[in-house]
């Protein structure tokens, strides 16, 4: 059974950074992409980034240069590493995943596996 736990979320200032984790089972990482959402108040969910093992990462033009996605594949676990945070970035962030063939052919928001989210909160 798939299974995506996260964690990192808090409340932090603007121009500050956090570290989300996302532990992960059921699956090897070096077979699925996973990758990060951001669920906002009164707007569509948002993929931020993936990685894959195989296909390298992606990030959305609104993280990149600020976020940065990793794995650590000894924990099974995968990070979100976010600096400069700005007001804008506040919501709950879930972690998903989808095995690589599927995962090329859908975009991030149809990741069939998903967390139960981590709220951060940036305060300006």
């Amino acid at each position: 059974e798939v299974r995506l736990v996260e964690s990192g979320g808090g409340l932090v200032q603007a121009g500050g950074t956090l570290r989300l984790s996302c532990a992960t089972s059921g699956f090897t990482l070096d077979d699925y992409y996973v990758a990060w959402l951001r669920q906002t108040p009164g707007e569509e969910r948002e993929g931020l980034s993936y990685l894959s093992h195989s296909d390298g990462t992606y990030y959305a033009d609104s993280v990149r240069g600020r976020f940065t996605i990793s794995s650590d594949n000894t924990k099974k676990a995968v990070y979100l590493q976010m600096s400069d945070l700005k007001p804008e970035d506040t919501g709950i962030y879930y972690c998903g995943a989808a095995r690589g063939a599927l995962a090329r052919e859908i975009p991030i928001t149809e990741y069939p596996y998903w967390g139960q989210g981590t709220q951060v909160t940036v305060s300006a």
